[in-house]
Parts: C-alpha cells; sequence; structure tokens
C-alpha cells in the first residue's frame, strides 16, 4: 500500500537535507531523506448509505472533510457512489 492520502492525493517526497555547517564549509553533503505524508487510518460512518466506509486519509484531508462533510468529500474523491 502506498502512503497516499485517499482525498488530497499527498505523497511522500524525496527532499536534501541542509546543514548549517554547509554555510561555513566549501562542500558538506547531508544526503537525502524521504518526508513522509501524516496519513492516518479512518473509519467513517456514513448516515446518507447506511454504511461505515475505511479510508487512508492525510490531517489535512481530515480537516477537508470536517469542513465539507464526510460525504460530500468522498464523492468528490470518488470513494463512494
Amino acid at each position: 500500500m502506498a502512503r497516499e492520502c485517499d482525498i488530497t492525493g499527498k505523497k511522500s517526497q524525496v527532499g536534501g537535507g541542509y546543514s548549517n555547517r554547509t554555510r561555513a564549509t566549501q562542500f558538506n553533503p547531508t544526503g537525502k531523506r524521504r518526508r513522509l505524508v501524516n496519513i492516518q487510518k479512518k473509519t467513517v460512518f456514513l448516515p446518507e448509505l447506511g454504511r461505515k466506509v475505511t479510508v487512508h486519509v492525510s490531517a489535512k484531508g481530515l480537516k477537508t472533510m470536517k469542513k465539507r462533510g464526510a460525504y460530500k468529500t468522498l464523492k468528490a474523491a470518488g470513494l463512494v457512489k
């Protein structure tokens, strides 16, 4: 299973680290590191369908569901019919 948000589509990213020592020296490599998304596995009850739906969602996706409503958000993402 990939670490991807079902609602926002956020995924992990690879970025380079940056050392403060780099400023003082001519060359100081730090390598790359993977930045993971805050993915949560949540079970949401949808009264419109009368059933529960399990989604892998980021923290921002949870805020979106709270603001717009779970059914409307999941329908726009194509997770419910």
